[in-house]
């Protein structure tokens, strides 16, 4: 696999939501990013206040 084809599926497994290697510290992080992000956003109502 190429390091290139390697970053596409480290991307699309984050993507669907799984941890693809938990020993890959960037791989963590970007999880940890993304859950991040996940809370903030069901913690932020999407519909305008009047």
């Amino acid at each position: 696999m190429t390091p290139e084809e390697e970053t596409d599926a480290l991307l699309d497994a984050l993507g669907r939501g799984e941890m693809p290697d938990s020993g890959d510290p960037a791989a963590r992080l970007l999880a940890a990013l993304l859950d991040d992000v996940d809370q903030r956003r069901s913690s932020v109502s999407m519909t305008p206040s009047t």
